[in-house]
């Protein structure tokens, strides 16, 4: 997770880890190393053979800044075990207990600490149809987390009303500690690509799948009658083969994909808007960095979209095309509403400050620690 980019689950562990480490000189870090073997069908076998152990010990591996806790191929045993015996797999680290904070429902525990999990959605269990994971495998896997976590955490009330009503779970063990934006400062207009200019394009940020709602974001577009360019950034994601050859065709659209961080926070810096009616997010991650960087934001009324909008966006409904239509003609002509919302969403951002995070999290370490 720390060393991937792109992704929302990525970013939150990277800020997760920020985190730590501003609340405490001992923050550790557990890591799967270096894979022993690519993944292929008998590693695959090796691993399930390996993960029958009862449990796993680690090493150390000290560095100058922090001490990691190092065992290879950890999290692909952790699936195996999974797997094989339905169950988390516990792993042994030398040295006083604490807390581990997962960054994701990983099938692991480390006995005899606080273990704390961070379930970004529950979007696999409530809208299968939009998610690539195995639903019934995953269920299993949140049940098994539910079971032996001492708090799950989680990035927006939508989210955790849906993981405590879905896995019938007590409101009091599901905590939204909101998710951190941690925006430096904005893109250079320097770093956009060739034949853009700042404020003269429509911005949709994210994979190309059906959760993302493109195609009914593209058919809004045609509709809308602006003439300002749409561009799309991110990689072809899951299911896309039916929609990605529509905008590749597609007058005014612009498709690029995968981009740095740096072009992509340039890209929403200088974009006349950012649109995400996503029909299903755990939080919204572009949503928050936009508004963070005074760019106006139409995005879904419903569920997550909407509470980490708050009033600071032009809210649609993502299944209405003519409504996202009108709000992307409403937000290319309407220079009053850009400034009104750019000026809103500041505000709003101060919510997503990394310090409060970090607050939130020391408040949540400290309860969970006076527990044990």
């Amino acid at each position: 997770m720390l060393a991937a980019e792109g992704t929302g689950v990525a970013t939150y562990a990277r800020a997760l880890r920020a985190a730590q480490q501003s609340l405490s000189s001992q923050a550790l870090l557990l890591s799967g190393g270096e894979a022993s073997a690519p993944d292929s069908p008998q590693s695959r076998i090796d691993r399930w053979r390996r993960s029958l152990r009862a449990a796993l010990p680690l090493g150390t591996w000290a560095r100058q800044d922090a001490v990691r806790f190092i065992r290879h191929d950890l999290f692909r045993l952790g699936q195996a075990f999974f797997t094989a015996q339905g169950r988390l797999l516990p792993v042994h680290v030398p040295g006083p207990v604490g807390i581990m904070h997962w960054s994701y429902p990983v099938p692991l525990r480390v006995v005899g600490w606080r273990n704390l999990y961070t379930i970004h959605d529950a979007i696999p269990l409530v809208r299968p149809e939009l998610s690539p994971i195995d639903g019934k495998r995953h269920r299993k896997l949140l049940r098994q987390v539910a079971l032996h976590a001492d708090a799950i955490v989680t990035v927006s009330r939508s989210a955790a009303k849906e993981i405590v009503e879905t896995l019938n779970l007590s409101q009091a063990d599901v905590i939204d500690c909101s998710q951190p934006v941690a925006v430096v400062k904005p893109g250079s207009p320097t770093l956009l690509p060739a034949g853009l200019e700042a404020g003269g394009y429509l911005l949709v940020c994210g994979s190309v799948e059906p959760r993302k709602n493109v195609e009914r974001i593209a058919m809004a577009y045609r509709a809308s009658g602006t003439s300002l360019p749409l561009v799309i950034v991110g990689p072809n994601g899951w299911h896309s083969e039916g929609i990605a050859p529509a905008l590749q065709d597609s007058p005014g659209i612009v498709r690029l994909s995968y981009q740095s961080r740096d072009t992509v926070i340039a890209l929403i810096t200088h974009a006349r808007a950012l649109l995400m009616p996503s029909l299903a997010e755990g939080f919204g991650l572009p949503v928050a960095e936009a508004m963070t960087l005074g760019t106006p934001v139409v995005t879904s009324a419903t569920g997550a979209l909407a509470e980490t909008a708050g009033t600071a966006a032009l809210l649609v409904d993502p299944l209405d095309v003519e409504a996202i239509a009108v709000a992307i003609s409403t937000i290319a002509r309407d220079d009053g509403l850009c400034d009104k919302l750019a000026m809103a969403g500041r505000d709003r951002a101060r919510l997503f400050d990394p310090a409060c995070f970090a607050e939130r999290l020391r408040v949540l370490y400290d309860r969970s620690g006076s527990d044990g």
